[in-house]
């Protein structure tokens, strides 16, 4: 062979701990179903924050926090749940920006309240004052 040929790979042997034909078996990774961080739109970043909830007929806003935010929304604490598919008003009280927000699943109950998901009703990539990466997927 000159220089520059490709020597054929036919001498190749699979891994003692390889299963026999495993070199002609499509990769299972490759036919799963993706998982739910794969099919994720945006990124989540674990962020502590203060958030404030302003309902529609409620004079009096509810302070809550943030436990994980994403360019789509969060997932918030309050002290109480709300049913899924409310629509209110979460102001980020550093910023005093404000964007309206869908309840997506109904709450979980934990030790500091109701983890509440929410997502964004308009796109609002900065509202976290955060910049979140390229979504991979």
């Amino acid at each position: 062979m000159g220089a520059g040929t490709v020597k054929p790979v036919s001498n190749v042997k699979p891994s003692p701990y390889a299963k026999p034909g495993a070199l002609n078996v499509p990769r299972p990774a490759l036919n799963r179903q993706p998982t739910a961080e794969e099919r994720r739109r945006a990124q989540r970043v674990l962020l502590r924050m203060p958030v404030v909830a302003h309902l529609a007929g409620n004079p009096k806003p509810i302070d809550g926090f943030t436990h994980t935010v994403s360019a789509t929304g969060a997932m918030i604490i309050l002290p109480e749940g709300l049913p899924q598919g409310t629509k209110f008003i979460i102001e980020n009280p550093k910023t005093q920006q404000k964007v309206e927000v869908n309840v997506v699943r109904p709450p979980q109950l934990n030790q500091e309240g109701s983890l509440l998901p929410i997502e964004f009703l308009t796109p609002a990539p900065l509202f976290w004052n955060i910049v979140f990466p390229p979504n991979g997927n």
